[in-house]
């Protein structure tokens, strides 16, 4: 390879904040010219929510149709762990019926955590396979973890908004849920400060339990990226550098998709059982 040809490549080479850029770019519909632009379907988001959720579905599947009564395998005894867990979060916080809230908390914890531990796979993976199979133009972008996209985490914290909703109305009927809508908490004499109020608190709720996970997840994601460049500097520091600070990163992180996941199904949980109680 001639020094020409080297010169030629450095300078068709991404810089870090291209390279950073196009990462965080998403395989959508369209461009998007607007910060905010509801006609825009982000494909990759969806096509990762769905599949691990039905990898999720499939793991527990195959949990219950392989449990015994008698010793357990690992397998079985993981999955028991985890709904042990989940099921006495609702026990303390969920004074009602909890047959379908236990369920629905550990298939949020599941769900999430499964979208979460994506941010695992190498940065340029997809990249490079698209590249190999001759498609880079097909998927010029592509992101992997659906909850490091607003979209996505927003998406999940508007089903538990429609929880809270359906549950509120469920226990206290939609007289009931109204009334309280415009008495609660400072007597019906309040009521246009009561209902701004509600209103004010259940946006709080969804927008803070979306921004959370995507914030978390956000930072991760960057700072992988940030760790990949810092292995395409064609030094020994570089690699090395590369080397320790992905390994202690990559454990680390380890720890936030798994938090994220249980605080995410925590704040499901506390939000439900208000939803259960009045004021």
């Amino acid at each position: 390879m001639t020094s020409s040809t080297l010169e030629a490549g450095a300078a068709h080479a991404p810089t870090a904040s291209e390279y950073i850029k196009h990462h965080l770019g998403h395989l959508s519909t369209k461009h998007q010219d607007s910060p905010v632009d509801f006609s825009i379907i982000n494909m990759d988001t969806i096509f990762w929510s769905v599949a691990m959720g039905i990898l999720g579905c499939l793991i527990m599947w195959l949990a219950a149709r392989k449990a015994t009564s008698g010793v357990p395998t690992r397998f079985q005894a993981a999955v028991e762990m985890v709904f042990e867990m989940v099921d006495n979060q609702a026990k303390g916080i969920v004074h009602g019926d909890r047959s379908f809230i236990a369920p629905l908390a550990l298939t949020v914890f599941v769900w999430v955590a499964l979208m979460n531990s994506l941010d695992f796979l190498p940065v340029d993976m997809f990249s490079a396979l698209f590249k190999l199979m001759g498609v880079e133009h097909v998927f010029p972008y592509h992101r992997v973890v659906p909850t490091a996209d607003l979209n996505g985490s927003l998406g999940i914290a508007l089903g538990v908004f429609a929880l809270m909703i359906y549950y509120s109305i469920k226990i206290k009927g939609f007289g009931g849920w109204i009334h309280e809508l415009f008495s609660a908490p400072f007597g019906i004499a309040m009521a246009p400060f009561n209902l701004l109020l509600n209103i004010i608190e259940y946006a709080a709720k969804t927008v803070s339990l979306g921004m959370r996970l995507f914030g978390n997840m956000f930072a991760g994601e960057l700072l992988f990226l940030l760790i990949a460049l810092l292995g395409a500097m064609a030094t020994t520091f570089g690699f090395v550098g590369h080397v320790i600070a992905g390994s202690i990163w990559a454990i680390f992180h380890i720890l936030i998709v798994f938090l994220q996941a249980f605080i995410f199904m925590m704040l499901t949980l506390v939000y439900l059982g208000q939803a259960h109680e009045g004021h």
